[in-house]
Parts: structure tokens; sequence; C-alpha cells
């Protein structure tokens, strides 16, 4: 086995006794900083900035007391693209990202992996604290680290298989202090560097500063609404907040709520863009379906709505796979029950509301019937609904609502509002 490894380097301590213990290994050694981005573009200063000039001589001069080749790539490019634009979009769309996340699955074991193979290098070698080890059937494996307080392999879990396979960490099995002690065993300039605890193009952990900067955009402040439309306080613009967020709003509520509901048609009427839907799940964000009102949502049908859903998912995501069909019919019934607050009808079960309809298999557009979720999502119509019922009544039923709905009184009652509106 050739013995040949890039070691990425951020001008750190970990990333440099990494180097010191592959040197020791006997590898074959090249030192590689990433240039990530200039931060004059991001309005920062250098000192913030892991990709400072500072940086980049720490690392150049343990590179040269090691006796190893030192170069810099510039990756600055894909770095905005792949981490900075999706750290925005992210925050434009109330998730919370991890950038470090973006940047080991686009940089660091991608672009980097690419580079170490046109280098003829066996492996990249990084810093961080995780460990990785090949399990009995023969996979790779990524652990935790040995010290608890420093693991990095949340950050690492994208990584593939062929990348974990080409990939160590050497300080997986040891603890920060014992990495600080061999930096200074061996006269590193960077041995008692403090540790960078922010995200490296955000200056003093303002993510929104940093996000109104550098994209030129005002956020402008709004209102906060409760599930029922009522204004309950003012917010201070939507990239300040994220899904599941519970402090920091300046208004008070007596419990804590964590649904977060997608209106698809509504928002492609208005322009205002394609929910990261896949995003949300991938958070462990539970996600509901609604129809919003005839504003801005003229065609009130769960069905359409359940296929864009996913329709919207797959072409944001270019990946056919995304969101599957069961779990849009989860958004769409137990999902939704649980955004409303109706724990009694969510599912049909001993002791629950009977709130069910029921579907017609047999027209042609279920047909045929392979997978009864898919036809539903990806078939399914109201035309389908024969029966509805609510607590065990059924409310319509072949094209007949029951007399108590008053059906007649209800459409002339939406006529008159129409009316009164258009008038305005």
């Amino acid at each position: 086995m050739n013995n040949k490894a890039v070691i990425a380097m951020s001008g750190g301590v970990d990333s440099s006794v990494a180097a010191y213990l592959m040197k020791q290994r006997g590898f074959d050694c090249i030192g590689v900083t990433m240039k990530l981005f200039a931060n004059e573009d991001i309005g920062i200063s250098r000192e913030h900035s892991c990709c400072s000039l500072d940086d980049v001589e720490d690392a150049r001069s343990v590179a040269y007391s090691l006796d190893m080749p030192y170069y810099v790539f510039n990756f600055s490019d894909r770095f905005e693209t792949d981490v900075i634009d999706r750290f925005i979009h992210a925050y434009e769309n109330g998730i919370t990202p991890n950038p470090c996340i973006d940047c080991n699955r686009y940089l660091k074991f991608d672009k980097l992996y690419m580079r170490a193979k046109e280098l003829d290098r066996d492996y990249v070698v990084t810093g961080h604290y995780a460990r990785v080890e090949k399990g009995e059937n023969g996979r790779f494996l990524l652990k935790k680290a040995l010290d608890d307080t420093k693991d990095q392999s949340y950050v690492l879990y994208c990584l593939t298989q062929e990348q974990l396979s080409h990939t160590i960490f050497p300080l997986g099995e040891m603890r920060k202090s014992q990495a600080r002690e061999i930096a200074e065993s061996q006269g590193f300039i960077n041995a008692r560097k403090a540790d960078s605890q922010d995200i490296c193009f955000v200056q003093n952990g303002s993510y929104a500063d940093f996000i109104e900067q550098y994209t030129g955009k005002n956020y402008p402040d709004g209102d906060f609404l409760d599930t029922n439309g009522n204004v309950i306080g003012r917010h201070k613009g939507v990239i300040r907040y994220t899904v599941g967020q519970r402090k920091g709003l300046g208004i008070s509520a007596p419990e804590p709520l964590y649904v977060k509901a997608v209106n698809p048609v509504s928002n492609l009427k208005l322009a205002s863009g394609i929910a990261p839907v896949t995003e949300y799940l991938k958070l462990g964000i539970p996600v509901a379906i609604g129809t919003d009102g005839p504003a801005s949502n003229n065609c009130l049908d769960m069905f359409r709505e359940m296929f864009l859903v996913t329709g919207l998912a797959k072409v944001r995501e270019m990946d056919a796979s995304a969101v599957d069909a069961k779990e849009v019919l989860k958004m769409a019934t137990v999902n939704g029950a649980h955004a409303m607050g109706l724990k009694d009808c969510d599912v049909l079960a001993a002791g629950k509301y009977a709130d069910m309809i029921r579907i017609d298999l047999k027209q042609p557009n279920m047909q045929p019937i392979h997978n009864i979720c898919k036809n539903l999502v990806y078939s399914g119509s109201k035309a389908n609904v024969k029966m509805t019922m609510v607590n065990g009544k059924i409310l319509y039923e072949n094209g007949v609502f029951a007399e108590e709905l008053q059906a007649g009184k209800i459409y002339q009652t939406c006529e008159e509002i129409t009316r009164k509106l258009c008038d305005h």
C-alpha cells in the first residue's frame, strides 16, 4: 500500500498535530490549505476567519517544520455556491443551517478528495475528532471520538463509503489536551492558538447582519400570526427566526408550537418560492399540508396539494425519490390533525373520533392499483371522494350533502362576501 496523504491544514493546532502524527506513521504527506473566500468580499477582518493570512502562514510554518510540501488551493467559487448561498437560503426559509456539514460534504471530502486523487494521494487527513473503523461486513463505520467534549462525527455523517475508506482522523483516539501537549513539544507556532467557535465567514456570530450585508437585501419587520391567523406580535425580519425557535420572539404563549405548515399552491400563485420540504424532514420537523384560503388558492383540493408537495420537492432537489408518497399522505392526515391541535382525529383507532373519507378506487384515474399510497398522492382527485364522515356522522355521500350543512346557504354567504370584497 502506498502511504501517501493530503493533510487539510487550517492553521489551527488540531490539523497541525494530525500532520505530525501522519509523518510519525511514515506517511508521505502534502500539506494544503483551502482558500474558501476573500475576507474583504464578505466584509470581515482577517482575525475572524480561518482563511486569514495569519492562518495560512501558521499552516505553512508547521508544514515546513515537518519537511512537508505545502500548497494553498483556491476553492472560493465552490464555497460561495455550496456553503454561503445554502446558508442564506436556509435562513430565508426558516431553517437552521449547519454550514460546517456542507463544507465537509462539498469541499473537504469532495473537492479536496478529488484533488488528492489527482495528486496520486491515497488519503485525505483532517484534524476532526472522529474515528473511522472497518466493520465485520467490510463496510466503513464513522464513530464518535474518544473525547466526547470535542466529538465532531455529527458534521461528517454525509461521508460516503468511498470517502470513508480514504479518510484518516488521527485525533479520534486522543483528547484535546494531548493534542496541545504534542504541539508544544514540537514547538508549533499555533500550540496555544484558541479554538474557532463561530462559523468562519460570520463575524461576531451575527448571522442576520451577515446575510443583509452579503445579499444587500432588506428583510422587513412583520406580524407574528397564530394558527388562527390572529396577530400576536411583531417580528424583526424572517432571517432572524428559524423553525422550532422558542426564544427571542418577544411574545408570550401558554405552550410552544413545533409544526410547520406548507401551502404549495399558494406559494406558486403568489411566486413566494418552493418550500424546502426535504430539508425540513431531514431536520426532524413535522410538516403538514394546508390549502390556505381562496384569496391565494382558488382550488381547495388536498389531493392536488399532495401531488404538488412531492412534485415540487422532486424538482427543487432534482431527485425523483424526494418526499415519497407515504410521507406526503401522512402530512395531509396525521400531521394536519396535529398542526391544528386535533389529537383525537389523527388516526382511526379505538377512543378517537370517526373522521374519515371513502375513496372510489375503481375510477380510471386510480387504475392500475399497485400502491394505494402512490395512487392517492400522484393520481387522486377530489372527484374520487364518495363519502365524508366527521365524528361518526356522514356529512357527504355520493354527491349529496347532509341537510344540516345547508350547503346552499353556505354558497350564498360566500357569494355575498365576495361581492362586498369586490365593491371595496
